[in-house]
């Protein structure tokens, strides 16, 4: 665990290239841990998606995270919000799949590091418009373990994707 702590700062840390000069806005994009089945289209966690969560905030608990976003469900909220708890963060809601929200996070916290938490389709959506490509497909749906590092100087054009699994 220490070992993938000292990893994960040093890549959330790392300068892009050229980016000497310019401000670097981090994304720490992850899909919502394991939810329930319970028949509804707002389901909570399952105990194992609980302990992803608790052992996402653990994996974070030495990074400088500034700001804690969700899409509006239970499972989402909840994935973040044992990191958001910890650092003394609300965590605000956004509209998935729009890009205008995206750009105002960036905006809000130029020079940041920012946590979202999303979809198996939104999350990689949201590394794309960052990288400003299409390398990013949907997560399977039984695939919870995805955290995609986003470094971005400029959207679309100077941004730097690190994928590791938690």
């Amino acid at each position: 665990m220490k070992n993938f702590l000292i990893i994960l700062a040093l890549i959330i840390g790392s300068p892009v290239v050229h980016a000497q000069q310019n401000t670097i806005t981090t994304f720490i994009l992850v899909r919502h841990a394991e939810k329930l089945s319970d028949g509804t289209k707002n389901p909570d966690l399952k105990p194992e998606g609980i302990e992803r969560a608790n052992r996402l905030a653990e994996i974070l608990k030495e990074v400088k995270v500034d700001a804690v976003y969700s899409t509006n469900f239970k499972r989402t909220q909840n994935t973040v919000w044992p990191l958001a708890k910890a650092k003394g963060l609300e965590v605000k809601s956004y509209e998935p799949l729009k890009s205008e929200e995206i750009e105002q996070m960036l905006k809000n916290h130029n020079g940041g590091t920012i946590l979202v938490s999303g979809h198996s389709n939104t999350t990689p959506w949201v590394a794309n418009l960052l990288t400003g490509t299409e390398k990013y497909k949907d997560f399977d749906d039984s695939d919870y373990g995805n955290i995609l590092i986003v470094t971005v100087v400029e959207k679309g054009k100077l941004a730097q994707v690190t994928c590791i699994r938690y």
